[in-house]
C-alpha cells in the first residue's frame, strides 16, 4: 500500500484521488465552506503575502524539527486537528489518523463528533487533543471530558467559533447529512463509487461514541453539521463558562477558533494553555481573515503569555516555516490530512504527513537553519502590506 501512493507529492494530490473516490455529498462536505468560500481561499492565499529570506553557509546537514506543544515534545512543529465524522470518509477513520502521528510522534486531534470511541483511541499511543463542543446537555459535555479525563487525553480544545451554523452551501445542494442519507439526487454518485458505498455499508455500524448515548442526532436522525451545531450546541456560551471548563479539566486547555486581539488577551485571562488562531477552515463566517493574516498581531499582543497555533489554509512546508517564523509555536490543519485520508486511510495520511516532513526538512536546510528556534521574523518580508 505504501508504494502505491509513493507517486503522491503534495496535498493536492491526494485532493485529486478524493474527488474521484468519494461519492460527491461527501467530498464536498470535506472540500466546502461557508457562503461565497472567500475565506477559505483566503486562508491559503495569505501565506502568498509573504516571502522567505533565505540565509546560506550556516552547516545545515543535521536537521532538528522537534518543538514542545501543550507540554509534550512533538517530533514535528504541526500536528492534525480535530476534524468530525472521519469514517464517513473513509472505514478506519480517527484510527488511521491516530496511526500515523503515532508514527511521526505528533499530537492528533479527536472530535466530540468523532466516529471512534475514547476507548479505542486511547490505546494509539500518540499524544491526544479532544474537541470538545459546548451542548446544551450539560450533562453530555461533562460526560465527555470525563471520558477524556479518564482515558488520560493529552489536552482539551474547546471551540468557541461554533455558537451557530456556518451557511454551507455545498452540504445545502448535495444534501449531505450525518449520516449519509442515499436521495434520489445523489443515488449514482454512491452507485458509482462502489469502494466507498460497499465499505460504508458492510463495515463496523457508524456512529458518535461520544454523542449517541445522550443524543440521536447525528447516529439515528440525519442532520446536517450547520443544523446540528445551531440546534444543540449551546449559543449563551461564555468565558465564564470557558474558564469553568478549563478549571473542571484541570489539565492543559486550548481554545480553538480565536481571531481578534481582544480574545487572545482573554484567553490568558482565563488562564489558558493555548490558542488555536483559526475561522474553522472557512466554514463559519465568510468574509473574515486568515489565521495567518491575524497571527503577528496576536503573537505581538500574547506571544510569550500563551501557546499560539496557527490552523488553517496550510497546504506546504512553506506556510509552516512562514507562521514559524512570525513566532507561532506550532501550526495545524484538517483538510491537509483529510484529502488523504478519504483517498486510501492510514497508509496515505502516513504518505501525507511524510510529505510535508520532507518538505519542512528540505526547506529549513534551504532557509539555513537547523533547528525551529532559529527561524525568526528576520527570515520573512511581507508584500503589498
Amino acid at each position: 500500500m505504501v508504494k502505491k501512493f509513493k507517486n503522491f507529492n503534495n496535498v493536492e494530490d491526494f485532493r485529486r484521488l478524493a474527488k474521484r473516490r468519494l461519492p460527491f455529498p461527501v467530498f464536498h462536505y470535506i472540500d466546502g465552506a461557508a457562503d461565497d468560500e472567500v475565506t477559505l481561499q483566503r486562508n491559503t492565499e495569505a501565506f502568498n503575502n509573504c516571502d522567505l529570506v533565505p540565509n546560506v553557509l550556516r552547516g545545515v546537514e543535521n536537521i532538528d524539527l522537534s518543538t514542545t506543544i501543550f507540554g509534550k515534545k512533538m517530533n514535528l512543529p504541526f500536528f492534525l486537528s480535530p476534524t468530525a465524522l472521519q469514517r464517513i470518509f473513509h472505514y478506519e477513520g480517527e484510527l488511521a489518523v491516530g496511526k500515523a502521528a503515532e508514527d511521526f510522534n505528533i499530537f492528533f486531534g479527536i472530535s466530540s463528533l468523532s466516529t471512534v470511541s475514547a476507548k479505542r483511541i486511547s490505546n494509539l499511543s500518540a499524544p491526544k487533543i479532544f474537541q470538545l463542543y459546548f451542548h446544551k446537555d450539560k450533562a453530555l459535555t461533562k460526560n465527555m471530558i470525563d471520558e477524556c479525563k479518564e482515558r488520560k487525553f493529552d489536552a482539551l480544545a474547546l471551540t468557541v467559533d461554533t455558537i451557530t451554523g456556518g451557511n454551507r452551501e455545498r452540504d445545502l445542494r448535495t444534501g449531505f447529512t450525518s449520516p449519509p442519507k442515499f436521495t434520489l439526487s445523489s443515488f449514482f454518485s454512491y452507485a458509482f463509487s462502489p469502494y466507498w458505498t460497499l465499505n460504508y455499508l458492510f463495515r463496523e455500524k457508524f456512529d458518535l461514541p461520544f454523542l449517541s448515548n445522550y443524543v440521536g442526532e447525528g447516529t439515528k436522525q440525519a442532520i446536517s453539521i450547520g443544523d446540528y451545531f445551531s440546534t444543540m450546541l449551546d449559543q449563551n456560551m461564555s468565558w465564564k463558562d470557558a474558564e469553568n471548563i478549563r478549571k473542571y479539566w484541570n489539565g492543559p486547555f486550548c481554545l480553538k477558533g480565536i481571531m481578534s486581539v481582544e480574545d487572545a488577551k482573554m484567553a490568558v485571562k482565563i488562564g489558558a494553555s493555548a490558542i488555536m488562531i483559526s475561522n474553522h477552515g472557512g466554514r463559519q463566517l465568510d468574509g473574515a481573515r486568515a489565521p495567518f493574516d491575524q497571527l503577528k498581531e496576536i503573537l505581538d499582543s500574547v506571544g510569550g503569555e500563551i501557546e499560539v497555533i496557527c490552523d488553517g489554509g496550510i497546504r506546504r512546508g512553506t506556510h509552516m516555516l512562514k507562521a514559524l517564523s512570525l513566532g507561532a509555536n506550532a501550526c495545524s490543519g484538517g483538510r491537509l490530512y483529510l484529502y488523504s485520508l478519504a483517498a486510501g486511510g492510514y497508509h496515505a495520511v502516513k504518505r501525507c504527513v511524510g510529505n510535508l516532513k520532507n518538505e519542512l526538512e528540505r526547506n529549513m536546510k534551504l532557509m539555513g537553519c537547523k533547528k525551529i528556534k532559529d527561524l525568526n521574523r528576520k527570515n520573512i518580508k511581507f508584500r503589498n502590506v
